[in-house]
């Protein structure tokens, strides 16, 4: 483990949780103005607060290859949400760890494929929503219509899997996913191999929609007057118009529709915030010791628009939906400056190499990520900048490429070449292109060679000769997705696989 860091000698249990598609302004230690976090906000204490976090790829299944792989978009072969194929990758963040002696299970929405493949884990008990391939029933499914007291099901309040309705759940805290994720931790924490050090995935499936929390935390926000109002940039006229699709990703929508939106929105955030809270305090009391020797990461897969510029979902390069939470907190018995907020750049793939750092345990060559305990522990090289990029955005047109440090942001639309620039540290919610500023053009001189050199150095024929070449039609799987993919049948036809 980390010896310059811990000086107690031994190795932490490990703990990933993970909501699915909260934005990371969507945290009370990021300073939003209504949202309540305390559990979270707590974690920060203790810990360091990443303000700017990224997801390269801002969508459930690249996203996750990423956490768990440690590898960038281009080599763990997801551009844009493809693929569904099961990957046999150079190495896992929960197979190394199992092979180092680690107790390793999954809780809740995985989003892998398929979708019970294991990928390195003794054991998982799933959560995945409406998704159901071939006679898959999620755990959370057969639980449910087994401990329900009436003839109706999950999901009667009628929302769907990605509207912009919000309204409260019609059932019980005790019935609803985010309750039955929780639980399902703390039933690991008590049934789990006492004699190993853990490693756990908790994965919420919310706050995703359908927006849908228990009246009580719908509550705390429909009638809250500081709820922001949906960001409108001088950019996004294009996209002023009302669609009648309730699951439309480009749509403007009445002030009242949005409110209660965000209402519902954050009450899921806050009721996750709460069972967060649940889980620590029964590990805690169940097991003293080992909640003290934990290394707790706490982000999400990607964000969600919630109506900015008329927006509603991710896959977006924008903060809303590109920018994400991220708390790393340490055992009591590290020895590091805590309660620190650090505006460099991260990304997802820098979870794996850090949680094999903090347990001792080496990082392999194919991990692209950087271990987070390196600033931490001071270190000054750290990267400049995150790429991102979706292949498609729910139209051909917005499939885009985008670079930021937290500070600036250059996106390049890769089928049209528009672009858009951000200054984020004076403009936040981006409502002001900058593109097309003369007194900045020297600055988008320098994103844009440094997204088209990371496209030529990768073999990505958007990149050619220092420029930026428009592509009628971009990649979406790389050819290393299918080198995982022939690896993976090699493997389950010899019986060695994950």
């Amino acid at each position: 483990m980390s010896a310059d860091l811990n000086p107690t000698g031994k190795r932490p249990n490990l703990i990933l949780i993970t909501t699915d598609q909260q934005r990371g302004d969507c945290l009370g230690c990021d300073g939003h103005p209504c949202v309540e976090t305390p559990y979270l906000d707590e974690m920060a204490e203790q810990g360091v607060h990443f303000a700017t976090a990224y997801t390269s790829v801002p969508s459930c299944t690249p996203a996750r290859s990423g956490i768990l792989s440690g590898m960038d978009q281009w080599n763990h072969g997801r551009l844009t949400m493809a693929g569904g194929d099961a990957l046999e990758f150079p190495a896992t963040m929960p197979g190394e760890l199992a092979r180092a002696g680690y107790h390793t299970q999954a809780i809740g929405k995985m989003h892998f494929g398929p979708q019970r493949r294991l990928y390195g884990f003794h054991n998982m008990v799933l959560d995945e929503s409406s998704r159901r391939i071939g006679n898959f029933v999620s755990d959370y499914h057969e639980w449910f219509e087994e401990n329900k007291d009436g003839p109706y099901g999950y999901r009667d309040h009628s929302i769907d899997w990605n509207s912009w309705m919000g309204r409260p759940s019609h059932l019980p805290e005790h019935l609803h996913p985010t309750w039955w994720t929780a639980s399902e931790g703390v039933k690991f924490i008590k049934h789990r191999d006492p004699t190993k050090p853990f490693f756990t995935w908790l994965s919420f499936a919310r706050p995703h929609s359908p927006y849908d929390p228990p009246q009580t935390y719908y509550d705390m926000y429909i009638n809250n007057k500081n709820v922001p109002k949906a960001a409108i940039g001088d950019w996004c006229g294009e996209f002023d118009k009302k669609v009648a699709n309730t699951n439309a990703p480009f749509t403007h929508r009445t002030d009242e529709e949005v409110h209660r939106g965000r209402a519902a929105y954050y009450g899921n955030i806050t009721f996750i915030d709460h069972q967060i809270g649940r889980f620590l305090y029964e590990f805690r009391h169940f097991d003293p010791a080992n909640f003290e020797n934990s290394f707790i990461i706490f982000t999400s897969d990607h964000g969600d628009m919630m109506g900015d510029h008329y927006h509603w979902r991710k896959t977006y390069a924008y903060e809303g939906s590109a920018r994400i939470p991220f708390i790393v907190k340490y055992p009591r018995g590290w020895e590091v400056e805590r309660n620190v907020k650090c505006d460099k750049p991260i990304e997802l793939r820098d979870i794996m190499p850090t949680m094999l750092d903090a347990a001792g345990v080496p990082i392999p060559e194919s991990v692209d990520g950087e271990s987070l305990l390196n600033i931490t522990r001071g270190r000054e090289d750290w990267r400049e900048f995150v790429q991102g990029e979706h292949t498609g955005c729910y139209t051909h047109e917005q499939g885009m490429q985008y670079v930021t440090d937290g500070k600036e942001k250059y996106i390049w639309f890769h089928h049209t070449g528009k672009e858009l620039y951000f200054d984020l540290q004076n403009d936040p919610l981006e409502c002001h292109n900058l593109a097309r500023d003369p007194n900045v053009q020297t600055r988008i001189k320098v994103w844009r060679h440094r997204l088209a050199q990371l496209n030529e150095d990768r073999g990505d024929p958007r990149g050619q000769d220092g420029e930026l070449v428009v592509q009628e039609k971009a990649i979406t799987l790389t050819d290393n997705y299918y080198k995982w993919k022939q690896r993976a049948a090699e493997a389950i036809e010899k019986g060695f696989s994950y």
